[in-house]
């Protein structure tokens, strides 16, 4: 359901000057992408720590992961996928909608510099925001039994279920944690991958999403981001229209924001500690996902028919989502942003210092 504190709170920040200034609904800590405004900013940590008690993200994808609907459809891996240059031209239909998935965590595998080869050497890489832990598994899987591969979720049914494959798959070098993103208990400098697919949507604070994520990486190590980004307002503020079609995103699917891609890049800049900051946009690879995935119900609707009119009011709004998401990504005002850097290596940091 909309919760209108979020929306509202989220439609005045927004309006809050451009890229580099706009803060929205905040956590602990504030959120991320620039200076605090007067009484807009004020009220985002109250409305965020009101969202994180109730835990809205955990309850959605508890309840989608008992349903097993979104599983059934989409795969282990809950993101989108990757169809090429080539793939569009044919028609996006023409490819398996799972099997673009396990391209696009190929992808991103090489973007991020996160390959085999090198990988293999190293001991431990975090997911943050694993879902039902597919790519999990397949970063266990292509990095060797040398790797040891942590997901965490806020969802304790993704957890059961990844865990739960993990031992069906026979990857035991797979583990799955419930675990707060912004308040990790991991240790300093704990992981030599640090990987977060499609999670930073849902988070309420950009900033220490950013912040935790570095924390928990040794110095040298890798940091690999994909997440939905905004357009960035600075230089083309939103009409009117824009701020409606944003606000219901954020609310059909538990969004407290988004930020730019030139957000998130500033976001790493301020941590001091992240060099070689590479971002991207993959809107053009990635927007087939959003129709494919409507189109994959249509051709095989009997396990929504069966579940009953609870979950086919649910899947009707999702449809609904689904097309309005393809067409903010369409018209540029949702773009896929892709992000990689590393963590400064000891003897720079202390030079630096």
């Amino acid at each position: 359901a909309r919760d209108d504190a979020v929306v509202s709170e989220a439609a005045a920040t927004r309006r809050v000057g451009g890229g580099g200034k706009r803060r929205a609904v905040g956590g602990a800590g504030g959120a991320g992408g620039g200076e605090r405004c007067g009484a807009e900013a004020a009220a985002g940590p109250a409305v965020a720590a009101d969202d994180r008690a109730a835990n809205s993200v955990g309850r959605e994808y508890d309840a989608w992961t008992r349903e097993g609907i979104l599983e059934y459809y989409w795969g282990e891996h809950i993101h989108l996928g990757f169809y090429t240059n080539e793939e569009m031209k044919r028609g996006y239909l023409r490819k398996d909608f799972v099997e673009a998935k396990y391209n696009f965590t190929q992808r991103m595998m090489t973007f991020g510099g996160v390959t085999a080869g090198e990988e293999k050497k190293k001991k431990k890489i975090l997911d943050v925001g694993c879902g039902i832990g597919g790519t999990t598994r397949y970063l266990a899987t292509e990095l060797g039994p040398d790797a040891q591969v942590t997901g965490i979720t806020l969802s304790p049914e993704q957890a059961q279920r990844a865990s739960a494959l993990a031992r069906e798959r026979n990857v035991p070098n797979a583990d799955f944690q419930v675990m707060d993103a912004l308040n990790m208990t991991f240790a300093d400098d704990s992981f030599d991958v640090v990987w977060g697919c499609e999670s930073g949507e849902h988070m309420p604070d950009k900033e220490r999403y950013v912040q935790e994520m570095t924390r928990v990486l040794k110095p040298g190590g890798k940091l690999v981001i994909a997440t939905w980004c905004q357009r960035d307002n600075a230089t083309q503020a939103f009409t009117d229209e824009e701020e409606r079609s944003l606000d219901f995103l954020y609310s059909e699917w538990t969004h407290p924001y988004f930020i730019s891609i030139n957000d998130y890049a500033r976001l790493m800049r301020d941590t001091n500690q992240l060099i070689g900051i590479v971002t991207d946009d993959w809107a053009t690879n990635t927007i087939a996902s959003w129709r494919h995935s409507i189109w994959v119900g249509l051709f095989d609707p009997w396990p929504v028919v069966k579940a009953g009119p609870r979950v086919w009011w649910k899947c009707l709004r999702d449809a609904v989502c689904l097309e309005r998401m393809h067409r903010a990504f369409k018209r540029g005002l949702m773009q896929y942003g892709m992000f990689a850097a590393t963590k400064r290596p000891v003897l720079q940091a202390a030079a630096k210092a």
